[in-house]
């Protein structure tokens, strides 16, 4: 995994996520699209400003998961100080999640 992405889990989850914009990538290893996403998230890793992008394993955290709804993945959700901002079903490309991103630093 790219040094610009931070692995999450149920211990560090909410420190990473309480402050501050994240996109957070809700994956497991077995999914093919996931697996899809990963370069494209290494891609945006540090592009934006004050932003951090991370990934979630659903099948080692799947309260964290079940928290925020996800029933597919990949689903990326950009957090805002804790909060869900903007959320996606499927694999992304990286222009729509820079200008998410973006937007949530509004």
């Amino acid at each position: 995994m790219s040094t610009g992405i931070i692995e999450l889990n149920d211990e560090n989850f909410e420190q990473q996520t309480k402050s501050g914009i994240v996109l957070v990538d809700f994956w497991a290893p077995w999914c093919g699209p996931c697996r899809m996403q990963g370069p494209i998230l290494e891609q945006i890793a540090g592009k934006v400003e004050g932003a951090k992008i991370a990934k979630l394993n659903v099948d080692e955290a799947p309260a964290q998961a079940a928290h925020f709804g996800v029933m597919s993945i990949p689903t990326l959700i950009v957090l805002k100080d804790g909060q869900p901002v903007k959320q996606f079903v499927g694999v992304q490309q990286a222009s729509v999640l820079l200008a998410a991103l973006e937007d949530a630093k509004a």
